[in-house]
């Protein structure tokens, strides 16, 4: 065998090994994705109905021994789960008890009925609560024809700034808990995650379609090193730009390095960073000290925001450091 034959043989071995490595990794992803979509919770426990709902788990008990509103199964030890049908009517006969139906009344309805009247009760003041219920039952089905349609539906009353502000900032807030105390599962969250992200998108597109009318300074927007978490960041994106600015959006997981890039183009930056859990705690403080020394100047501005924010010395920040508690105050503030 001469030597061109050889390297030949020993390239198409190396190229075998390699592709039967890259699908084992492959088929090795699957299984996990697969495993943890089998995980998926489609029973709930009374603690779950009452994260839900809001209902007490006391009073879910005492609503199921009186009226027989809801069908719970049993498990080998006789403890109560609930399925996805019991979840759906608990929202429904929660909205209508909100508004004044008593208990013994929803009791006595048609099974039919309950989800009628919950339709024709949808009026300005309970919209919020109503599309915050629809959209949980999305994100548990996985449904998405049921988000689009509960959301076009909003969109028919209110501009996308309310939709965002009155049902998906508070939506968020709540499935992040729900999500800390189990009741949902990160897949729940991402496909939640994901599905508002492409109404930001959309929303935004037709924004940067307009030439900016502000330009006395330009905002950039980040997230710092291993922070993930863009939905807050993206929002900040479009309500600056909805008030007329030029906005840099730089997404997740920005160096500092990278932010002095930026000045070699522009004057005037104001820098959002929005911090849910980076910097971590201990390292929050010299990350302010950093950008303080590294990146600020007479013209520029550093506004954070975000979870972390409760963790930084007030005494590094001045005129041109700025903490912001929650996305309606940084947005009164552009």
């Amino acid at each position: 065998m001469n030597g061109a034959v050889r390297i030949t043989m020993i390239k198409r071995i190396n190229k075998f090994i390699f592709f039967k490595f890259v699908t084992d990794i492959v088929l090795f992803l699957f299984n996990i994705f697969i495993k943890k979509m089998n995980n998926i919770k489609s029973t709930f426990s009374i603690k779950d109905l009452e994260n839900l709902s809001g209902i007490m788990a006391h009073t879910i008990r005492i609503w199921e021994k009186r009226y027989n509103i809801l069908e719970p199964m049993r498990t080998n030890t006789n403890i109560r789960t609930y399925d996805m049908h019991n979840l759906q009517k608990l929202l429904n006969i929660t909205l209508l008890h909100n508004h004044g139906y008593k208990i013994s009344r929803i009791s006595k309805l048609p099974k039919e009925r309950i989800p009628e009247i919950v339709n024709e009760i949808i009026t300005e003041k309970s919209f919020k609560s109503h599309a915050i219920s629809s959209f949980k039952m999305a994100m548990m089905n996985f449904d998405q024809n049921l988000f689009i349609k509960t959301y076009d539906n909003l969109l028919s009353e209110k501009s996308f700034r309310e939709v965002f502000f009155d049902v998906f900032i508070p939506m968020i807030q709540e499935i992040g808990y729900l999500w800390q105390t189990n009741t949902i599962s990160i897949a729940h969250e991402h496909f939640l995650s994901y599905l508002i992200k492409q109404k930001l998108l959309v929303n935004t597109e037709k924004l940067q379609m307009q030439e900016p009318t502000k330009h006395d300074r330009v905002f950039v927007l980040y997230l710092p090193d291993n922070e993930i978490h863009e939905l807050g960041i993206m929002y900040l994106n479009y309500e600056i730009q909805f008030n007329g600015y030029k906005t840099i959006y730089l997404g997740e997981s920005v160096p500092i390095d990278s932010l002095k890039d930026v000045k070699n183009y522009f004057d005037n930056i104001t820098y959002i960073c929005y911090m849910t859990v980076e910097p971590e705690k201990s390292l929050v403080n010299a990350y302010i000290e950093t950008i303080k020394k590294d990146l600020l100047d007479d013209n520029s501005e550093f506004w954070v925001i975000g979870r972390m924010v409760e963790n930084i010395n007030k005494d590094l920040c001045g005129h041109n450091i700025l903490t912001f508690n929650t996305i309606n105050e940084l947005a009164a503030n552009i």
